[in-house]
């Protein structure tokens, strides 16, 4: 199937430039947001098109995007009689975006399977810049007739995007994906915090390391903002952490303990207690700090 006309659900940070990429590729692209104003703000930069339900978005439409939140915003817009499912063809299309539980990918699998729609969980790695320059990492998980139908079309904002297996492996992929984010972070925290107490200059240990073994995207695009307590941009952590708490509810079904993660978690749960959720994920260096409240604020 080569889709000719798509909708997208949620028009956040990431799914804002995910459906421009769509309707400039030339797919007749229509949009649904909670946020009218967001809606017709993308309209008038695309030239697109504006539902006003997910269902109505969703009506002879190939494929259905859907980028929001988390489960339950997934399921608002989903289920019932506004929901995607209810306005969606038969043999059409359902990719997930969203950053969501394993279970709730095979539940969504299911509930397509009885109304003759197709599904694909594909959550994203890239954060806000990968979105807009159309280079984003995709973990799918579905039948692979399903994937070989969408693959061409998410190309215009993927610079990879792979089949992990069935329904719920590609949420699996993306919670490896957060822990290693995770850990990387920790690592570069203290290592920037022994580097400052020696004495080193920053820069030019970031570009020393930069080059070998330790070279990761974390420390090229964020050691030297760290080093300059500068947090206000990227992936929040009132997001990470509701990402982490799919990766250990995951883990806890098959009985593994991953202490790392868990102690990155409650670092995190300070940092938010300090009014400190809608900062980036780098923000983790500060849990290493013992200040004032006042101190810490931003």
């Amino acid at each position: 199937m080569e889709a000719q006309k798509v909708a997208f659900i949620g028009l956040g940070v990431m799914g804002y430039p995910m459906a421009g990429h769509l309707q400039h590729s030339g797919l007749e692209t229509t949009v649904y947001n909670r946020s009218l104003d967001k809606a017709l703000q993308w309209c008038t930069e695309y030239q697109g098109f504006l539902a006003s339900t997910p269902a109505e978005a969703a009506k002879n439409c190939d494929i259905v995007f859907i980028c929001v939140g988390n489960d339950d915003d997934v399921r608002s817009v989903v289920y019932g009689p506004e929901g995607v499912l209810e306005g969606m063809k038969e043999n059409a299309i359902l990719v997930d975006h969203t950053t969501v539980s394993a279970d709730l990918a095979i539940e969504l699998a299911q509930q397509c399977k009885q109304k003759k729609i197709n599904f694909i969980d594909a959550p994203v790695s890239g954060g806000q810049a990968g979105a807009e320059n159309g280079t984003l990492t995709i973990m799918c998980g579905g039948a692979k007739e399903t994937f070989d139908q969408i693959v061409t079309t998410i190309d215009c904002y993927a610079k990879q995007a792979t089949l992990l297996g069935d329904n719920g492996q590609g949420q699996r992929c993306k919670m490896v994906n957060q822990i290693c984010i995770a850990g990387v972070l920790k690592g570069l925290s203290e290592a920037l915090l022994l580097a400052e107490k020696s004495n080193l200059d920053i820069e030019q240990v970031v570009n020393v390391l930069k080059h070998g073994a330790a070279g990761s995207w974390q420390m090229e695009n964020r050691a030297m903002t760290m080093a300059e307590r500068k947090f206000d941009f990227g992936f929040a952590i009132d997001w990470m952490r509701k990402d982490l708490s799919i990766c250990l509810n995951e883990a806890n079904q098959h009985n593994l303990s991953l202490p790392m993660t868990q102690e990155i978690d409650r670092s995190y749960a300070l940092l938010q207690d300090l009014n400190l959720g809608r900062m980036d994920t780098s923000i983790l260096i500060k849990s290493y700090d013992q200040p004032t409240t006042d101190e810490l604020a931003i």
